[in-house]
């Protein structure tokens, strides 16, 4: 079957979050229904259909200064090595290069070997790692992080006015910021794990410090996605028991659009940035 055959790809709406979490949870990532909704709302999700099923998705998440994020391509098992992985990233590409959008993604090393030829260009590598805890948990570390503070601290990182997003992470039952000694950093729930990130902090020592009192505080599995250049960091995060999961490569379509102030030790997960 060629790419342009088959069902058509269709823009999906808000009313298909619980099928594209169908998706995500086949695939066994972290996403919750309130992502899916995020980038619904948000953004634009293109999607395939076998009949009433959805069985494909790529999704465009615009943010400030002409970028945007292309994540959550799925394709269902049932329907794989048919081209709708690649008519959809080819719709999120159409749609960003008609908006003068410079795309980004993070991808895993198959995905990588797909995107490379299409033009994108490799950046920063990221590393996801899962720490297992026990059922018991100490207090959670007092903290007086608000939401500008971090909002300022992933504008510097990234270049990008990210308002929006975090402030629908903020606002979730069970999310907090935590600070301490200028380390900063957000957790929130995911479908299977407890998500830490985005984090930063001036000094890896800090940083591993702040993540230690955050995993002392929680009950269950958490994930961080780090920033493979922050040795130390790594470093220190499986010395204490984290293990790596799997690698991400960033990728970028088109120019550079803004220059970052800082690195980041965690960033708020592949399918964000």
């Amino acid at each position: 079957m060629d790419a342009t055959d088959g069902p058509p790809v269709l823009k999906l709406g808000i009313e298909d979050a619980i099928a594209g979490l169908a998706l995500s949870t086949e695939a066994h990532w972290n996403q919750t229904e309130d992502d899916w909704r995020i980038f619904l709302r948000d953004g634009v999700v293109f999607g395939i259909r076998d009949g009433v099923r959805l069985i494909a998705t790529a999704a465009l998440l615009p943010y400030s200064g002409n970028n945007a994020w292309i994540s959550m391509v799925l394709v269902s098992g049932t329907h794989r090595r048919r081209g709708f992985a690649t008519r959809l990233v080819d719709a999120c590409l159409e749609t960003a290069r008609r908006n003068g959008l410079t795309s980004w993604l993070d991808a895993t090393p198959d995905g990588a070997a797909v995107y490379g030829p299409l033009g994108f260009t490799p950046t920063l590598q990221l590393r996801r790692l899962k720490l297992v805890r026990p059922s018991r948990a100490e207090a959670p570390p007092s903290s007086s992080a608000t939401i500008d503070a971090l909002r300022a601290r992933d504008r510097r990182a990234t270049g990008f006015d990210r308002s929006a997003l975090l402030s629908a992470f903020a606002q979730r039952y069970g999310s907090r910021i935590v600070s301490a000694n200028g380390a900063i950093a957000l957790v929130r729930d995911g479908r299977t794990a407890r998500h830490i990130g985005p984090l930063f902090a001036d000094h890896a020592a800090t940083a591993l410090a702040l993540v230690d009192a955050i995993a002392r505080s929680e009950t269950g599995p958490l994930l961080i996605d780090a920033i493979a250049s922050q040795a130390a960091f790594l470093e220190g995060l499986t010395a204490s028991g984290w293990t790596i999961e799997r690698p991400f490569q960033r990728m970028r379509f088109g120019p550079a659009t803004a220059m970052a102030e800082e690195v980041p030790f965690a960033v708020a997960g592949p399918e964000f940035g």
